[in-house]
């Protein structure tokens, strides 16, 4: 099983090769800041960037080969001939559908399980837990990578397949209609798993029985043997017809994957997980509740892969370090903790997040720094609002710093007495906090990914990091 001209010419029409030869064992990369000597740079044409641009910089990087559009083989002019003769030239008609078409055939070489893993929330941490447990267990296997959940991201990890792994795990991701079949159909999981429907990405997705209809198709290309995971607390998921068997997990007794018993501390989350007939004691070292429902997703898939239950347990109490989910960092230069889940923020997942912040022990000044939640459409005023109700639930909390346009929302139902101060940007919230930090003190940063929160975060804690 090789990557070479024979293949590349099967899986790409119109492709060839302008001369070198193929490395043994390929790695391929699209960002050169990224690139690691020996790889292969595809240059994607972006909306706002062409990486054939940056042909020559790969090649400076140590890049092995590039893989092109033919018409744009004139850049090569450019390069030093000396240093282009050792570098393998392939040219196609579009790179962006040829990564696509290599990865596909690639990806029917092997007949080992594929596990997708979807979902509003908790896709990245579930993926991890899961690998926790299959290094556990000793089953060699290829993740994504951090969080590579698009088309490209998958084409490129369904390209470091190889026989010696036993199963692939992929997230997919979506933000428009239409995304997840074109994922599923790229992929083609022989098991998928829906973690969580959540208000997240509605401006392309539309309202929650949309996002659940998307999220779904993740299903679409099953086979007969086909397994389809789902929380089966969402009357949403589990209320469905399906043509083929389904696991459910969750809370409720009609799952198959249970957590019973759940008590949050300031510390932990104790629970009891029963895996059909089985019960176990969970201990999490964490205090954020969704960490519970990531633990039951990750369960339900590694259980039918034939992972021993008490391998499942150990895995998943292992704590799982995720940059921007929930992340605990020490402020610099202050005897306080930063807790970075600005990775990005819906309705669910902003309200965890602040259920979290309450049960977490320490700090005895509490501050909150929301940013908007982005893409929420129409309904975007209304989930604000809600965000402003909902911080009476709690009560630690001695102020708060919004961030951002929509946060006018929040601010008009926050809790009386509650001292509030908003801003416009990431900047300006900087000036605010540095005001307000005090020794223990525990702030709490999250926003969607457009708030550029995370360099609010960067701002205060990257000494330490």
């Amino acid at each position: 099983m090789r990557f070479d001209e024979h293949f590349l010419r099967g899986a790409v029409p119109g492709s060839s090769v302008l001369h070198g030869s193929f490395p043994d064992d390929p790695q391929f990369s699209v960002d050169t800041r990224l690139l690691q000597e020996g790889n292969i740079f595809i240059a994607l044409e972006g909306e706002r960037v062409d990486g054939h641009r940056f042909i020559p910089q790969a090649f400076e990087s140590g890049a092995a080969g590039v893989l092109m559009a033919a018409d744009k083989k004139d850049i090569l002019n450019a390069i030093d001939a000396r240093v282009l003769a050792k570098k393998l030239v392939m040219l196609v008609p579009d790179t962006l559908r040829a990564l696509k078409r290599i990865a596909a055939a690639w990806r029917t070489q092997f007949e080992y399980p594929v596990i997708g893993i979807t979902g509003s929330v908790g896709k990245t941490s579930t993926k991890q837990i899961v690998c926790n447990i299959l290094d556990l267990h000793g089953m060699p296997y290829v993740a994504s990578s951090g969080t590579q959940n698009t088309q490209i991201g998958a084409s490129l990890n369904m390209l470091r397949m190889r026989d010696h792994h036993k199963m692939a795990i992929f997230e997919m991701g979506i933000s428009k209609r239409g995304e997840m079949a074109k994922l599923a159909q790229l992929i083609k999981p022989t098991t998928a798993a829906i973690t969580y429907i959540g208000h997240s990405h509605m401006e392309g997705l539309g309202s929650l029985v949309d996002i659940a209809l998307e999220k779904r198709d993740i299903f679409k290309y099953f086979t007969e043997n086909s397994i389809g995971i789902i929380n089966g607390d969402q009357a949403i998921l589990a209320q469905v017809g399906y043509s083929h068997p389904v696991i459910k997990f969750g809370s409720k007794t009609i799952n198959q994957i249970q957590a019973r018993k759940v008590n949050v501390g300031n510390k932990d989350i104790t629970f009891m997980l029963k895996i059909y007939k089985q019960k176990y004691q969970v201990t999490l070292k964490q205090v954020h509740e969704g960490a519970v429902l990531n633990a039951l997703a990750a369960t339900a898939i590694t259980q039918y892969l034939g992972v021993p239950h008490k391998t499942i347990v150990k895995g998943i109490e292992i704590p799982v370090h995720i940059s921007g989910r929930f992340e605990s960092l020490p402020i610099k230069g202050k005897r306080g903790t930063i807790i970075n889940d600005c990775y990005n923020a819906n309705p669910e997942s902003m309200k965890a997040a602040l259920l979290a912040f309450q049960h977490l022990e320490g700090g005895s000044h509490k501050v909150a720094v929301l940013g908007d939640m982005l893409e929420l459409g129409v309904n975007s005023p209304f989930w604000h609002r809600q965000l402003g109700r909902f911080l009476r639930k709690v009560p630690s909390l001695n102020r708060v710093i919004l961030v951002g346009n929509m946060v006018q929302w929040t601010r008009k139902t926050l809790p009386v007495g509650l001292p509030v101060e908003q801003v416009a940007t990431w900047e300006d919230a900087v000036q605010l906090l540095e005001k307000e930090l005090l020794d223990k003190s525990a702030v709490l940063v999250k926003g969607s990914r457009g708030m550029q929160l995370n360099k609010l975060v960067d701002h205060f804690t990257q000494a330490m990091r």
